[in-house]
């Protein structure tokens, strides 16, 4: 009898062991989804560290144009990214490929709540439907925020506007399904953790099309030298810096894609450290080679750290951090000061922080990952597919726009400023009472 009224006891206790399972298996998620919500908020605010950072090295009569720009971008990213660009990224490989669909069939519109899973089924509890949406979505505007401050002060709005719509649209998208969707370099062994070749080297080759057909700026080279044009407001660059690198504890934390206190915690420690080492690189590098303390080269150099890091934040030790982060801030002064020796005019340094070292990054991952699998060639190789897809299809839109309705401001606009004649107001104006 005693022996029945234990087994029926157990019994009883069934669906209290279940309940309790369920109910850390929901605190877990909450967890999780509470700390990547917050990363996409941290990945959101990078735009206004770009918008700062764009708007204080370009010159003072382009503010309105520029802040135009890195305002209507993000709601270009988003909305393309949810009418295309996740479906595309994120096609449910059956098979590794190149081009995949799932087998729901095309659906340009992917952003449905009736295929939203908030449980934790959902990527292992990790993150919602929804929350997975809106931080990749974050990543996708980003990447056509870099060419914006590269082409500043001499792309005609609308062409930079078109060709945000068709990259963020579709060819970031399509990038990314081969390494994060599960495609072709997935398989292969490709590495990338948050994006320095996904996200950065995408959009710096992105902006190198860019600067190679619009060209340089009315008097950037004169007599085989690169003149310097005075900045609008170097405060708000650094203050544009700082907001990038609060927004990059986002960009690599929430690259997690759980609350992990190990993991994450130790990506955060190497992604500050790389930014700091970046910086310091960037700043002995730019005192050799102009002999004066460059506070510009101060601040690539710590963007430049951040981006480099950004491939194997998880994966490097804090030592290799050091080193990747250092080099990094060495190779942005000197990318630098080769384009201009090509005169190839970039306001804000872009295709020298996030092309070379995007590039450098993710090459890093098979020179000090941790994780004996990862291999140089492998890098290389998944760098070089990358780069060759994002250059052409980048400079085949802007080559298009050229020829059709140009891509260029004329002589008479760029001289006096795009603030007046695209937005009819300027961003700084003094006004004196009579």
């Amino acid at each position: 009898m005693k022996w029945m009224n234990s087994m029926i006891a157990q019994v009883s206790d069934v669906p209290a062991v279940t309940d309790v399972s369920a109910e850390i298996a929901q605190t877990l998620l909450t967890t999780n989804n509470v700390w990547m919500m917050l990363c996409t908020a941290m990945v959101f605010i990078m735009h206004l560290g770009f918008a700062g950072v764009e708007t204080g090295f370009g010159q003072a009569k382009n503010t309105v144009n520029i802040l135009f720009k890195n305002t209507i971008t993000p709601l270009i990213g988003l909305l393309t990214y949810a009418l295309v660009g996740f479906f595309l990224m994120y096609p449910g490989f059956e098979t590794p490929g190149w081009f995949a669909f799932d087998s729901a069939g095309w659906n340009m519109f992917w952003f449905s709540p009736a295929d939203a899973d908030v449980s934790a089924d959902y990527a292992s509890g990790g993150y919602t439907y929804w929350t997975d949406f809106l931080f990749q979505a974050m990543f996708a505007a980003t990447a056509a925020t870099i060419v914006s401050g590269a082409i500043a002060e001499r792309v005609k709005i609308s062409a930079y506007l078109v060709f945000t719509l068709i990259f963020v649209g579709l060819v970031y998208p399509l990038i990314g399904s081969w390494q994060w969707g599960g495609g072709t370099l997935k398989a292969m062994g490709f590495y990338d953790f948050a994006g320095s070749t996904l996200v950065h080297s995408v959009g710096g080759w992105g902006a190198l099309a860019g600067v190679i057909l619009v060209g340089p700026r009315i008097g950037k080279y004169i007599d085989g030298k690169a003149i310097s044009k005075p900045g609008a407001s170097i405060p708000l660059a650094v203050i544009g810096t700082f907001l990038l690198w609060f927004g990059w504890f986002g960009f690599n934390g929430g690259s997690v894609l759980s609350a992990d206190p190990a993991l994450v915690s130790s990506v955060l420690v190497i992604t500050c450290i790389g930014a700091t080492a970046g910086g310091l690189g960037g700043f002995f590098a730019a005192y050799f080679a102009f002999k004066r303390l460059d506070l510009g080269m101060l601040l690539n150099g710590i963007l430049a750290g951040l981006v480099g890091i950004t491939a194997g934040a998880d994966v490097f030790t804090p030592a290799s951090g050091i080193l990747i982060g250092f080099i990094s801030g060495i190779l942005v002064v000197l990318s630098a000061v080769f384009l201009d020796k090509l005169k190839l005019d970039d306001v804000v340094g872009a295709v020298s922080v996030h092309l070379t070292c995007g590039i450098w990054g993710t090459l890093a991952v098979g020179i000090f990952s941790t994780n004996p699998e990862h291999s140089f060639i492998t890098q290389l190789i998944g760098v070089a597919i990358c780069g060759a897809t994002a250059f052409f299809a980048a400079f085949a839109i802007f080559y298009t726009l050229k020829i059709t309705v140009g891509i260029r401001v004329s002589e008479e606009h760029e001289r006096s400023g795009l603030d007046s004649h695209e937005h009819g107001i300027r961003g700084y104006t003094i006004v004196f009472d009579e």
